[in-house]
């Protein structure tokens, strides 16, 4: 039998990456990532490498039945250098310390985004729709719009066993959310861009591309785009201090740059102490706040100060596994 895997990686665009992928056809294809080969492709073609040593080489790290074609799987990959070492496009070779200490929850947030109109489905051909306020989790077809796209996406994630944990319209018309768990670093961030893969994926069916810019109306009195950083290790789900919270949120305080310099590249029109925001170079913490850098969940508080932490900072367009990355480190020297 013939199996079809779709291998998937970033580029090395900048200061965003794109998800770029091909197809590879196998013989006799069991299902497990120990038969998935090690695959070239032209660096040169995707800004990795240059023309005259152009061979970049895909490692895969996860695989997932392909929900949306028979005999074909997902394959997750990450790009290394001709020579086996890591390539500098490659987020999660930052990843040193995982393991499945560290839990993350990651709210992805996103425009769709009308390829005939150049604009998101509910925006009118001239001007804006009415202000946020009836978009949130919105019913009816003057609110919610691309829902057939949205849910489509979430069944293709489910089917593919990514633990999406939820969807939700989101404060503007044609903004949306979804919601990706997981145990370890790695593990969220492949499962992640493996649902970003999907989304955009799906909205070719729609006409829909997916915009990840944290801000695409920075003139409009709007909410942006982020991807909230939700966390915790072993330490904040059982310690039951309160002191353990307050020196996580102190150390990631002093360590601003460390985060913001791989949270997501025009973060600053984001992130400017408006719309649910701190302001980017700035930091607070605080119980139920979404206007800090840090809300501390209230279900932490009631349940003894067990549980986790929610960074507010994180754009749409940020590297999860970058993300991870800084978390872990900071949450780890604080705690030593």
């Amino acid at each position: 039998m013939k199996t079809k895997l779709e291998y998937i990686w970033l580029d090395g665009f900048k200061p965003t990456q794109s998800l770029r992928s091909k197809t590879r056809v196998e013989t006799d294809f069991g299902g497990s990532l120990d038969e998935c080969p090690m695959w070239a492709f032209d660096g040169s073609s995707t800004q990795q490498a240059e023309g005259n040593a152009s061979d970049c080489l895909l490692q895969p790290v996860a695989i997932f039945p392909d929900p949306d074609r028979k005999n074909a799987y997902l394959v997750m990959t990450e790009v290394l250098n001709a020579d086996g070492s890591p390539h500098v496009s490659n987020g999660r070779a930052t990843i040193d310390d995982d393991d499945e200490d560290f839990w993350f929850g990651y709210e992805q947030e996103y425009f769709l985004w009308d390829t005939d109109t150049d604009r998101p489905p509910g925006f009118p051909i001239n001007g804006y729709p009415g202000p946020q306020g009836p978009y949130y989790c919105s019913v009816g077809a003057a609110n919610a719009h691309g829902r057939d796209c949205v849910d489509e996406h979430l069944d293709h994630c489910l089917d593919a066993g990514i633990n999406v944990e939820g969807i939700n319209a989101e404060v503007a018309a044609g903004q949306w959310e979804f919601q990706v768990f997981a145990k370890g670093a790695k593990r969220a961030g492949d499962e992640t861009w493996l649902a970003r893969y999907l989304l955009e994926r799906t909205g070719e069916r729609y006409g829909y591309a997916i915009n990840w810019h944290p801000k695409p109306f920075g003139d409009m009195d709007w909410n942006g785009s982020g991807m909230h950083a939700n966390f915790s290790n072993r330490a904040m789900r059982e310690s039951g201090e309160e002191e353990t919270f307050t020196k996580i949120c102190e150390h990631f305080g002093k360590n601003i740059p460390r985060h913001i310099d791989v949270y997501g590249a025009h973060n600053e029109m984001r992130l400017t102490g408006a719309h649910e925001t701190e302001s980017i170079d700035t930091f607070s913490y605080g119980i139920s706040d979404r206007g800090a850098s840090i809300r501390i969940p209230v279900g932490t508080i009631d349940d003894g100060w067990k549980g986790r932490l929610e960074d507010r900072r994180t754009a749409s367009n940020a590297d999860p596994y970058k993300v991870a990355a800084a978390i872990i480190k900071t949450t780890k020297e604080a705690l030593a």
